[in-house]
């Protein structure tokens, strides 16, 4: 009998999403139906969106207790009742936090496997990271060439991109990251003009001093007092973009809203929200060209990868914390 070791919601967390609100355990598999695929999981990527699924009611789908986590992953099928599918091919999908995930033949896609390692299907080219980013500036931010640019959790996974597609487009790019090595990341590594240190610097203040005439736009990852710090700085007709907010995801039943929106009405500025599923018309454009900067390596995202299924419940603990740099990613096996 084929098993697979999975990492299941223990108990709903009502504060910080701990390991012991999880359990890792060996589940035997049933044998697979017509349509079905089992996919040997090499990937799982690790994302913030993960904690306002483990509430029980949410925007977001849902994890049951006693349920596999949800999360995307990529690997490689192993076994396959469906037509489509062979041994060997390279997919990705909802593969959830499991080393072997059995799943519907048409819940997958092939990815290409000449352009790197499957991790960047995950990463510069996965849905919830590069194609979010892509979305979020191409579609939604819209920045101008010249405009003061800034985006928030920059040295993580979507920040890290929406970063350089902004650069890409003329942007004068300032990032926001913690601590003086995700600094120099930003910097010497992807480019960002300007980087501001929450961890050390008054983000008010350095804003103030790096765009004397107002931040034109802002690309929000994190929300709470760092949201306000940019609307206390934003330009006339300038524009915030909510992509997300992990400061609030710990306790969603007490947001700490802005408490600066009114800059909005006063400087004639705008903020929208979006998720890179309401705009299924641009994903795959949004792949094609990610893909061309991968293939002629004018994009780059790190990776801080965690090794073994049994590290999922750190690793989630570890993005909260702030202690990836890059696409945080849990190498199933």
């Amino acid at each position: 009998m084929t098993t697979t070791r999975r990492v299941a919601l223990l108990r709903r967390p009502t504060g910080p999403a701990t390991p012991d609100h999880f359990v890792v355990e060996d589940v035997e598999l049933d044998p697979l139906q017509p349509g079905e695929v089992r996919v040997g999981v090499e990937y799982i990527s690790v994302d913030a969106a993960t904690r306002t699924m483990l509430r029980g009611e949410g925007f977001h789908m849902q994890v049951g207790i006693g349920e596999t986590i949800l999360a995307g992953g990529v690997g490689r099928v192993v076994e396959s009742a469906a037509d489509e599918w062979k041994v060997g091919d390279p997919v990705v999908g909802g593969l959830g936090a499991q080393t072997i995930s059995t799943v519907p033949g048409a819940f997958l896609n092939r990815v290409d496997d000449t352009l790197g390692p499957l991790s960047l299907h995950l990463g510069v080219l996965g849905g919830s990271t590069g194609v979010t980013a892509w979305i979020g500036i191409r579609e939604v931010a819209k920045p101008q060439p010249g405009d003061s640019f800034v985006v928030s959790a920059a040295a993580g996974a979507v920040g890290s991109v929406a970063g350089q597609i902004a650069k890409r487009d003329g942007a004068r790019v300032i990032g926001i990251a913690g601590g003086p090595d995700k600094v120099r990341y930003l910097l010497d590594t992807l480019g960002f003009d300007e980087a501001i240190d929450y961890k050390h610097d008054d983000v008010g203040a350095r804003l103030g001093e790096l765009c004397p005439d107002g931040v034109n736009g802002f690309f929000d990852n994190v929300g709470g007092p760092i949201l306000d710090a940019v609307l206390d700085n934003i330009a006339l007709h300038g524009k915030v973009t909510i992509c997300g907010a992990i400061s609030q995801y710990d306790d969603m039943d007490d947001i700490t809203g802005p408490s600066m929106y009114l800059r909005l009405a006063e400087r004639q500025a705008v903020m929208e929200g979006f998720a890179f599923f309401h705009f299924p018309d641009r994903m795959q454009p949004a792949m094609e060209e990610l893909a061309g900067w991968v293939a002629d390596g004018s994009i780059a995202l790190g990776e801080t990868v965690l090794d073994g299924i049994d590290r999922y419940p750190e690793a989630l603990q570890v993005m909260f914390e702030g202690g990836n740099t890059g696409k945080l990613l849990v190498r199933a096996s």
